[in-house]
């Protein structure tokens, strides 16, 4: 098996099930704050049928694969009107955090998986249990990234649902006109990933953040091996 291919097999089901869970808590959230539109249009399923974005699921993160880039990707985001929550201001903050914080518990159950994988392995470990290791690790750090990516204050992202509900409501609505330029923004971003991947945009964005909460991560995973 060739080092592109165990590193296929290991980053699209990863990818798939942080991406869907991500988008499913967004929904979940809503239904459970007064918005009954995910579940309407059966976007609350954990098939990742119902999710996939041509682009963003299958096109974008082969690509940068194949480029040697940092692998990212997007699903069809879950429909949310605002207008139909009980609290709209309190309520996208809430559905905007959800799919974050679902990434969060996700990284979390992956650390405690590692653990018990690591104390159950005496002695030398074996191929099956390397490979393991590896893609536990490489869940983690997928979903680490997706949460605080997805954090960044820049419309369409959920850090940008967030900034709106704590803003005053004068700058809210101004915040929430400048969202077509955020559009353009994170369409940049994604254009110099995929050309300039050498430029390194994605990791100069987050990449501090993400090695800091990684070893957060390892270190409940040492926690549970006992070491």
């Amino acid at each position: 098996m060739t080092e592109t291919v165990l590193l296929a097999l290991i980053l699209v089901p990863c990818l798939v099930i942080a991406i869907v869970f991500h988008e499913v808590a967004h929904g979940w959230t809503a239904l459970a704050l007064g918005d009954p539109t995910a579940k309407e249009r059966n976007r609350l399923s954990f098939n990742p049928i119902r999710h996939v974005d041509p682009v963003g699921t299958i096109v974008v993160p082969g690509a940068m694969l194949l480029l040697g880039g940092p692998v990212f990707g997007w699903a069809k985001p879950v429909p949310v009107i605002k207008q139909r929550l009980n609290n709209p201001r309190f309520g996208m903050m809430a559905v905007g955090a959800a799919g974050p914080a679902m990434n969060f518990v996700l990284a979390a159950i992956g650390a405690v998986l590692l653990g018990i994988l690591a104390s159950s392995v005496g002695g030398e470990p074996s191929q099956m249990v390397e490979i393991g290791v590896r893609a536990i690790t490489t869940f983690i750090m997928i979903n680490i990234f997706l949460a605080l990516f997805n954090l960044l204050p820049i419309p369409p992202f959920d850090g940008s649902h967030i900034v709106e509900g704590l803003l005053p409501p004068g700058a809210a609505r101004i915040y929430e006109k400048a969202r077509p330029m955020g559009m353009l923004l994170f369409f940049g971003i994604v254009a110099l990933s995929w050309f300039a991947p050498g430029l390194g945009v994605i990791e100069n964005l987050v990449g501090p953040p993400v090695g800091w909460a990684m070893e957060r991560y390892l270190d409940l995973a040492r926690l549970i091996a006992g070491e």
